[in-house]
């Protein structure tokens, strides 16, 4: 079954505000085994909403929206629906009582935008927002729902949890879909591809294949659809049996995992710890960790050594490897890694030092040059990376990088 997603707003059109929405639903509708077929995004235009949701009805069973149901004079998509299905809007006497209780808390007084909030089309169904004051609707016409939602994240994301989803799978008899990410280093899209081409075309006749290429990486995607779970799911670990054999030691995660988390599965299962020396990525790796809940357990700093004067003075970088040969070379960040695991008392450290541009290259260090070490018990290894004249391509995937060369360490 193949569902759409409209999201309203001038903001999102403008790119004020991102539309993370349509992601989270995706992902959502895909685990209960309902695939997206379109993401559209509209203005706050009665005309626009309403030429939109024809065509979507007319080519999907399901449409789902976002937006325009706030309580200000451009929210105008609970009328302009309303109008469309050929509905009243009626108050709703719990619905309105909800929103007066919630002022009376904040000493807010009731005015007639919060009034008209109550108003609900008269043969709507109506879905429960325990999340906020905007309501929920659930539209039919001839073999099509149309479900509308508050944009904002939380509402939606709450009622469709608790309320939406249920129905839905009550309403449609849906197939099972099951994907599978595995998570691929050191391969550009490219010649990934040819290695793979042989394995790609000998797969079962349903199964389709993705190359999502990032910085530092490409995710391959397998995804299949059909009546049993236990089965899609025996054929596509059977593909990634095959898959393993093919690419040794090129794959670091599955299902979509990150790099640092994949660093703190290794470093918890090994009670070891992890520090950072970081120059040209100035704590970008340090965040990346950091990010996730329990990183104490682990990680126990990081020196932002952007200056040559802390890479001397805090790190032990010798003064004179840094006159002779820069503080982009292995020299320099070998020392950085090292020190950084001096200084931090820690298992493992990683350094980095680059040219992360988009200038300050030369000739013989061009925008892109960075160098990357990892520090450990075993003694220090580095490795040298020529990327890009994008600074931020560049951040992320020196981080990447340096981390995939501990993970390569960790798996040992």
């Amino acid at each position: 079954m193949q569902a759409e997603i409209i999201t309203i707003g001038d903001e999102i059109l403008i790119g004020q505000v991102v539309d993370t929405n349509s992601a989270w639903m995706a992902k959502e509708l895909n685990k209960y085994g309902i695939g997206v077929s379109k993401i559209t995004s509209i203005s706050d235009q009665a005309d626009d909403i309403v030429r939109t949701i024809e065509a979507a009805m007319k080519r999907s069973p399901l449409v789902l929206m976002t937006g325009g149901l706030g309580p200000t004079n451009d929210d105008i998509t609970k009328k302009t629906l309303s109008d469309y299905f050929g509905m009243k809007l009626i108050q709703d006497d719990e619905l309105y009582q909800k929103i007066q209780d919630r002022l009376a808390k904040y000493g807010i007084p009731m005015n007639r935008f919060n009034r008209e909030q109550a108003l609900i089309p008269d043969r709507a169904r109506i879905i429960p927002n325990d999340f906020g004051s905007a309501p929920c609707m659930w539209f039919e016409k001839e073999k099509s729902i149309l479900v509308s939602m508050p944009g904002v994240p939380f509402e939606m994301k709450g009622i469709m949890k608790n309320g939406l989803i249920p129905a839905i799978t009550d309403h449609f008899a849906t197939s099972e879909i099951v994907h599978k990410t595995i998570m691929t280093d050191g391969i550009g899209e490219s010649v990934l591809a040819q290695m793979l081409s042989d394995w790609e075309g000998n797969l079962p006749q349903d199964m389709k294949l993705a190359y999502l290429p990032s910085p530092g990486k490409v995710r391959l995607r397998l995804s299949i659809t059909g009546d049993s779970k236990t089965e899609l799911e025996k054929m596509v670990d059977a593909e990634v049996q095959k898959l393993k054999k093919i690419l040794p030691d090129n794959i670091f995660a599955y299902d979509d995992i990150a790099i640092e988390e994949r660093i703190a599965e290794l470093l918890l299962k090994k009670g070891k710890t992890l520090g950072t020396a970081e120059s040209c990525t100035g704590g970008y790796i340090a965040h990346l960790i950091t990010s996730h809940a329990g990183s104490s357990a682990y990680f126990k700093g990081s020196v932002v050594s952007y200056s040559n004067e802390i890479k001397q003075n805090v790190l032990g970088v010798n003064s004179k490897d840094l006159e002779e040969f820069g503080a982009v070379s292995q020299e320099v960040v070998e020392q950085m890694a090292i020190g950084a695991r001096k200084v931090l008392n820690t298992d493992y450290a990683v350094a980095t030092s680059g040219i992360a541009g988009p200038d300050g290259g030369t000739d013989e260090k061009p925008v892109g040059t960075v160098w990357i070490a990892l520090a450990g018990d075993f003694g220090v290894q580095s490795e040298k990376l020529e990327l890009y004249k994008v600074r931020e391509r560049n951040i992320k995937v020196s981080a990447f990088k340096v981390l995939n060369l501990l993970r390569k360490e960790l798996e040992k």
